[in-house]
């Protein structure tokens, strides 16, 4: 095998049991908690049930309580750092949801007030921080995020993307998560009781960790990533799979791309919630793979809690700690081990030789991701690496001109999609049993989805879902956040709360698909798209397996005005999203496989007052390559960002001499994050038809000869999709 290895040079750490790494461990050995009754904000009654709250922090000027929480532990991994990260990859589900609960409940309308409240903002303004103009990627994948973010970090440095990636989660406490966690009976009153046989639920808590990731050699790291994986349980919203399929997929998968057996892993650090439901499932998926003796476990949420996304990287940190200082942390709040669970936790803080550790994090929708963390040592031990070309077997859209047919016919008119199609034309081939108590993104998934899979004439089903949103199912958001201010924070909406989460759509599609890979959902605002893309690029692997690369949002009358800026400048409230079907094709020499490839060329942000589009033509080749290779440009420029956009296309046309038509997309399409889905679409279909229409082109259809063409995304990031015949 080929590729680089990844090893660990700076950790972070803020939870509620330290505000720092040495803190924690000092907390850890003298047995104390951080879980003690909600100070945040009041409760109904005065009755706050107990929650991981970090006390003390200060927080001064606009910037939400999360952001403030990622930038502690991101300034603890870059300490003594004067390299740039090449790239930011975050995990979080709250983003500014705390600072947003209270201007909603104030009935602010000032779009500027909210500009944090978008999980993307975090990444952001971390990268922003540290000066990272490379991808700045948001993960999304409920109480796994995390521990996904770490491992989409590795796969960008194996592959030679980048050689240095600061990688992590943050998440605060807000009403959304504590509210929405106690309304499906989920919480402990007593405190959470991992793996012990009168637990009840969870303690919700918040928390931030990061990573600083190195490719290269060990001679400045103890401690290396060796490898990671992930699984989809594709069973239930919320409730994780009985036996812990997905589970202990995603161990072996962790285990195999460490080159390791589970003989050689001296300590599991679990993900172990305290719900009845988690430590039995994730209990019978260890005992399905580490037969008796098994190694050392425990879990650690009974000390701090729940952080939800931050949660699989602080558990990354520990394990770090663990391998670097050889301790193991007890298994705080366990009276009486659960003899069904047939586990033996280690009960108190205790030094013992660790060479590897397994860490596990599980979330909604079935998300499962596993890290191993080993001592770096001197081998020639390397992992497979690199990008896999992309073929699009199948592709959809929807749009406010309706679904793939007639939105294509109206693009080829050169007439408006703009809209909003409806509610039941968007599930017209959807059973009312799929559909049940759905809203509009989760349909619009679901739609796309299977349109894709239809064009594509394939028999199997995919095999992992990659999703971008820009905001998430803000319909079940609003109604859930509606109802909780409208009894007094004392009546939530269970089903509204478990459809809030950004993967909730995809969790959805993996339902409908048996589709047990990998599940990601990012959400990087207007390039959302482009973030599943190139994470698809990074984790779809050379075994003929399809994936389904997704991106959609929905417009929400109360919602998207106040949330996204492009939005509030639009005439037309528009929504939508494209789908295509993907399959990695092995690179044979000699050989031509066939078909449109499709790849995400360039990514990178432009607001450091650098020539983005001199970079981007670089990446993309010099002037004669690009006008042999591309027959057409579909630009999408955001309506927030139309300024920076129109001088950075006439600057991209100035330098690489571009003479076909190039098309303003989102003028068609209408304002919504995933326009740049749709685009994809588009470009697809009219590589695959060989010409471009003559509405674009002075009224008469021009032949590209073979060329593809060219999905630019312009503003606040550059980025560039190719897409291509072979």
């Amino acid at each position: 095998m080929t590729g680089r290895r990844v090893f660990i040079s700076g950790l972070g750490l803020i939870s509620a049991l330290g505000t720092d790494l040495n803190e924690t461990r000092a907390a850890f050995d003298k047995g104390l908690k951080g879980i003690r009754p909600l100070g945040l904000f009041p409760t109904p009654d005065n009755q706050p049930l107990p929650v991981g709250e970090i006390r003390g922090l200060t927080l001064t000027g606009t910037v939400p309580r999360t952001h403030r929480l990622a930038r502690i532990a991101a300034r603890q991994a870059l300490a003594g750092v004067s390299t740039v990260p090449d790239a930011v990859v975050v995990g979080t589900t709250t983003g500014g949801m705390l600072t947003t609960e209270k201007l909603l409940k104030e009935r602010v309308s000032d779009p500027e007030a909210y500009r944090f409240h978008s999980p993307a903002s975090v990444a952001e303004d971390i990268a922003e921080q540290c000066g990272c103009r490379g991808p700045v990627l948001t993960v999304s994948t409920a109480c796994s995020s995390g521990a996904v973010a770490i491992k989409i970090a590795l796969e960008l440095i194996r592959s030679g993307k980048a050689g240095r990636v600061l990688a992590g989660g943050a998440d605060a406490l807000c009403r959304l998560i504590y509210y929405g966690f106690n309304s499906l009976q989920l919480i402990d009153p007593m405190g959470a009781r991992p793996l012990d046989r009168d637990r009840r639920g969870m303690t919700v808590a918040e928390g931030a960790a990061m990573l600083l990731l190195e490719g290269g050699d060990s001679r400045n790291s103890a401690v290396e990533i060796l490898g990671a994986g992930l699984s989809c349980d594709a069973f239930h919203p919320t409730a994780p799979h009985p036996e812990g399929k997905g589970a202990l997929a995603a161990m072996k998968s962790a285990l195999r791309d460490a080159g390791l057996t589970h003989a050689d892993i001296d300590y599991i650090n679990l993900h172990g919630t305290g719900t009845p439901d988690n430590d039995l499932s994730e209990a019978r998926a260890v005992g399905a793979l580490f037969k008796h003796p098994q190694p050392p476990l425990s879990s650690i949420k009974g000390a701090m809690g729940h952080s939800l996304a931050a949660a699989g990287a602080i558990e990354a940190v520990i394990a770090a700690s663990c391998v670097r200082a050889q301790w193991i942390p007890g298994n705080s709040g366990l009276k009486n081990p659960d003899p069904e669970l047939k586990l033996d936790p280690v009960r108190r803080t205790q030094s013992a030789p660790v060479g590897s550790v397994l860490s596990n994090s599980f979330g909604f929708g079935g998300n499962n991701a596993s890290v191993v963390i080993g001592r770096a040592i001197t081998n020639d031990r390397s992992n497979a690496a690199g990008t896999h070309p992309l073929m699009v077997t199948g592709s959809a859209c929807i749009t406010g001109a309706g679904h793939t047919r007639r939105t294509l016919r109206q693009i080829a008119a050169g007439k408006s999609c703009r809209g909003m199609l409806f509610a039941g034309d968007i599930t017209r081939d959807l059973s009312p049993k799929r559909v049940r108590r759905l809203q509009r993104l989760p349909r619009l998934a679901l739609a796309l989805a299977g349109h894709a899979h239809a064009n594509s004439g394939d028999r199997d089903s995919p095999d992992a879902i990659f999703f971008g949103t820009g905001w998430g199912a803000l319909s079940e958001t609003h109604r859930f956040l509606t109802r909780l201010f409208e009894t007094d924070e004392k009546f939530p909406g269970p089903t509204d709360f478990i459809g809030s989460v950004h993967n909730a759509p995809a969790g959805q599609v993996a339902m409908m698909f048996d589709a047990t890979g990998a599940n990601v959902t990012t959400t990087g605002g207007d390039y959302s798209f482009e973030q599943a893309l190139m994470v698809a690029g990074l984790l779809c692997k050379d075994n003929g397996k399809t994936a389904l690369v997704m991106g959609a949002d929905e417009n929400h009358e109360n919602l998207s005005c106040l949330l996204d800026k492009s939005v509030t400048a639009a005439e037309t409230p528009s929504d939508g999203g494209g789908a295509l079907l993907v399959k990695p094709v092995p690179v044979k020499p000699g050989v031509a496989p066939g078909g449109i490839s499709i790849h995400l060329a360039f990514y990178g942000g432009a607001e450091s007052g650098a020539d983005i589009a001199a970079e981007l033509v670089h990446a993309l080749g010099v002037s004669r390559r690009i006008n042999t290779r591309f027959g057409f440009v579909l630009a999408g420029i955001p309506g927030a960002c139309r300024v920076d956009g129109d001088r950075q296309l006439r600057r991209f046309r100035e330098i690489s001499g571009f003479n076909g038509p190039v098309i303003d997309y989102r003028k068609l399409t209408g304002e919504f994050s995933a326009a740049s889905a749709v685009a994809a679409v588009m470009a697809v279909r009219l590589t695959e038809s060989g010409k471009i229409p003559g509405a674009f082109c002075g009224d008469r259809s021009v032949p590209l000869d073979g060329k593809g063409g060219l999905v630019l995304g312009l503003g606040r990031c550059v980025t560039a999709v190719e897409v291509q015949p072979r």
